[in-house]
């Protein structure tokens, strides 16, 4: 399914993917285009400083005003040959009389980002300093665009993403239920016809054991029904004894089993413990666990289900000697159509984890698994629901 609304997404991440590249690539150019003319504006400026030392008396000696432009104005440095320094301009006059290393610390960042335009006075350059300067505010802001723009459309990919993620999960539960009304309509009719033979039979000389037998199929064939005609309605929760549903599950399983399997069941105590349960639909859950622990054992090993109720919840873990599940599936598992069987859906776990999650507000997860050593899937009940 990732893949799947991965791709649907393509055509969106494209499009982003190139707008931020065209984005990032002419901010770049207009940022070097910015940093060479605030080079030139800092040289002109210096240029102002050399004529007002050389200047005649009666000169114009006023500075370039475009420096000054707070948008524009460029933080400057000056030094001697020796680095001490000189003079500052466009600095945060705040920030200079209340840290004495704010200058300091400022003519660092200026060497590291940009060449110092170097001034000579004097014939064999008696006199040397340099002016070392920082961005304009207009071009840190023409630099930090593209990380900005950056961030929205890395948050629109992501709300395109979950989009398509939410209207596919939307039309598999649509089919999901479609599929499992369908299957109880389809189910309905037979099972009809044989509670009537059935009911034949036992006005017959029949064996009434046998009768007895194909009458709990029958009766499993119309609860199967039930359950698939819940799925996409709002099942009844009610009170109902945890003990009680477990212990008929096992007793109910362990006749359709092999002698081989060894059923175990391990409880605190047995008295009832009742909880808000829709007992078709969790009856159904565990015969799902069962059924995998048999196919895993292929017939032969053991099934141990023990429960644990703490302040808030109770824990029902199904434990098999089989054949284990590698770590990188037990996420794969729940997965609608996942299995490694050659035959059925792979519907199994998935509509329990349904189940569990969706219905009881719970949680169903592989506890523990060691390949040859068997699994642990650990089912979470809350005591109420809320």
């Amino acid at each position: 399914m990732v893949q799947q609304y991965f791709n649907r997404g393509t055509l969106p991440a494209i499009v982003a993917i190139c707008i931020v590249a065209g984005t990032i690539f002419y901010s770049n150019y207009l940022a070097e285009k910015i940093a060479e003319d605030e080079r030139k504006k800092v040289e002109a400026w210096v240029e102002a400083g050399r004529f007002l030392i050389e200047a005649p008396a009666d000169a114009d000696t006023r500075l370039p005003s475009l420096l000054r432009n707070e948008q524009q104005a460029i933080p400057i440095i000056e030094t001697d040959e020796k680095d001490s320094l000189v003079s500052w301009i466009n600095l945060d006059s705040v920030s200079v009389a209340n840290d004495p290393q704010f200058v300091r610390q400022k003519l660092k960042e200026f060497k590291s980002i940009n060449k110092p335009v170097v001034l000579e006075i004097g014939e064999n350059g008696k006199m040397i300093n340099k002016y070392y300067y920082g961005h304009s505010r207009l071009l840190k802001e023409v630099r930090y665009y593209p990380m900005i723009q950056l961030l929205i459309v890395a948050l629109f990919i992501f709300v395109v993403l979950l989009t398509i993620q939410l209207r596919n999960k939307s039309t598999q539960n649509q089919v999901w239920v479609g599929m499992a009304k369908e299957t109880a309509h389809q189910l309905g009719t037979p099972v009809s016809s044989l509670q009537g033979w059935l009911e034949m039979l036992k006005e017959s000389a029949a064996d009434k054991d046998i009768v007895a037998e194909i009458g709990k199929d029958v009766e499993r064939l119309r609860l199967i029904s039930e359950r698939f005609g819940k799925i996409g309605g709002t099942p009844h929760l009610e009170p109902t004894d945890l003990w009680e549903q477990l212990e008929n599950m096992i007793t109910y399983m362990k006749r359709r089993a092999s002698g081989k399997v060894i059923f175990h069941f391990e409880c605190a105590s047995k008295d009832a413990l009742l909880l808000p349960l829709s007992p078709p639909l969790f009856d159904w859950v565990i015969e799902n666990l069962i059924r995998n622990a048999l196919d895993s054992m292929e017939g032969k090993g053991a099934i141990t289900l023990s429960v644990k109720k703490s302040t808030h919840c109770v824990y029902v873990d199904v434990r098999d000697t089989g054949k284990g599940i590698p770590r990188r599936s037990w996420e794969k598992i729940f997965k609608p159509g996942y299995t490694t069987k050659k035959r059925g859906w792979g519907l199994g776990l998935s509509l329990s984890k349904r189940i569990i999650e969706q219905y009881h507000k719970g949680e169903l997860y592989v506890k523990y698994s060691e390949q040859e050593k068997g699994t642990t899937f650990r089912i979470v009940l809350p005591l109420q629901i809320k």
